[in-house]
C-alpha cells in the first residue's frame, strides 16, 4: 500500500507525459490541463489502495484514459469544434512499433512519410475511430507493452491487439493515399501487407 504523503514525488515526474496524451486526445490545452489536473485528483484520492513496486506510469495512464472516457461519453451529445494546431509536435512514423527509426537505418517508408507534412500525419491518426486512435497513441506514441495498454484501457489483450491491427492499417491506408496524392509512389500500387 502506497503512501499519500510519497505521492507528490512518485507522481509528478509523469505530469508531462500525461498532459502530452491529454492534449492528444482532447485537442485542446485547456481541456488537457483539465483531464491531468482531474487525473491528479483522483489518482491522490486513490493512491493507498496503489500497489508500491507496481508501474506507477501505466496506473496513472489508465486513470486518466478512464478520465477522459467518461468525459467524452459525457460531451458525445453535444458539438465540439477541434483544431489540431495546439497537439504537441511529434513523429508517428518514426515510433511505429515503439522504437525509435535511427536515420542510418531509413527504409523506403520512412523516406516516403518524411515527405508528407507532419500536419497531415498528424490529420490522419486523428481521423481514426476513437477505439483505434487511443491504442495506437498507447502503443506508438507513448510505448506501453500490450499488457499495459489492456490494464490501461481495461480490454483484453487480444482486444489491444485487434484494435492496433486494424487502427494501424486504416492509418497506413490513409497515409498510403497521402502519399499517392503527393505523387510520392505510383497511383497503381499497393502498401506492403495488403
Amino acid at each position: 500500500m502506497a503512501d499519500q504523503a510519497d505521492f507528490a514525488e512518485l507522481a509528478m515526474p509523469f505530469m508531462s507525459g500525461l498532459y502530452a496524451a491529454a492534449l492528444r486526445m482532447t485537442r485542446n490545452p485547456s481541456d488537457a490541463e483539465d483531464l491531468v489536473q482531474e487525473t491528479y485528483l483522483r489518482a491522490y484520492r486513490g493512491f493507498g489502495g496503489f500497489k508500491a513496486g507496481t508501474n506507477l506510469k501505466a496506473w496513472l495512464y489508465k486513470i486518466l484514459t478512464n478520465t477522459f472516457i467518461n468525459i467524452y461519453r459525457a460531451k458525445k451529445r453535444r458539438p465540439q469544434q477541434e483544431t489540431l494546431d495546439d497537439v504537441e509536435d511529434f513523429y508517428l512514423y518514426r515510433r511505429i512499433g515503439g522504437l525509435e527509426a535511427v536515420d542510418a537505418q531509413k527504409g523506403p517508408e520512412n523516406e516516403v512519410l518524411d515527405a508528407i507534412p507532419e500536419a497531415s500525419i498528424k490529420a490522419a491518426l486523428e481521423d481514426l475511430p476513437e477505439q483505434f486512435r487511443m491504442a495506437v497513441m498507447l502503443a506508438d506514441v507513448e510505448g506501453f507493452s500490450y499488457k499495459e495498454i489492456a490494464e490501461i484501457m481495461d480490454v483484453p489483450i487480444g482486444t489491444v491487439m485487434s484494435r492496433l491491427h486494424r487502427g494501424r492499417k486504416q492509418l497506413q491506408r490513409r497515409l498510403w493515399d497521402l502519399a499517392i496524392e503527393r505523387g510520392l509512389v505510383p497511383s497503381g500500387s499497393t502498401p506492403a501487407g495488403d
